[in-house]
């Protein structure tokens, strides 16, 4: 009896052990970081550029931009007629400055966080004034495996001053 008794805990282990799965390979850390070297490095430097199209083109169809002092923008084509005025300013340019960029598990939603300098000028004084602040981007892999923003928010730390 005793004899029996451990074969059936063999195959009872054996059986456990070849039917349990192995564990999902967890690529967030390699997802980030082909993420930030590819999508994020394109949208920092289109965003540094003065194309309202090419900055339109990292968005989804269905993304969305809020600035301050704007109504939200909602689609590749409201972003980048939205943008057309502020890209015409002579004094206008974004610095970007990604700190942080994270990837879901299921691999397809990231966000990236980080601070911006923007210097505009105000529509008030006519003057160069920058303004600095933070912005958080949500990524969505698409069907083609390319990363387009989503959602895509920022805000000033303060009021934009004087140079």
């Amino acid at each position: 009896m005793k004899r029996h008794s451990s074969i059936f805990c063999t195959l009872g282990f054996l059986i456990m052990t070849g039917c349990s799965q192995s564990p999902a390979t967890d690529s967030r850390e390699a997802d980030a970081r082909a993420l930030r070297e590819g999508e994020v490095a394109a949208f920092v430097k289109d965003w540094g550029g003065k194309d309202a199209d090419r900055i339109a083109a990292h968005y989804t169809d269905d993304g969305s931009l809020m600035i301050p002092n704007s109504p939200v923008m909602t689609g590749k084509g409201a972003i980048g007629k939205g943008l057309k005025d502020a890209l015409a300013d002579p004094n206008w340019s974004l610095a970007l400055q990604p700190v942080q960029v994270e990837v879901s598990k299921g691999g397809d939603l990231g966000y990236t966080r980080g601070t911006y300098v923007l210097i505009a000028t105000d529509p008030g004084s006519k003057k160069a004034v920058t303004e600095k602040g933070r912005f958080v981007t949500i990524f969505r892999k698409e069907a083609d495996g390319a990363w387009k923003a989503v959602q895509d928010i920022n805000n000033a730390e303060a009021p934009a001053t004087s140079k």
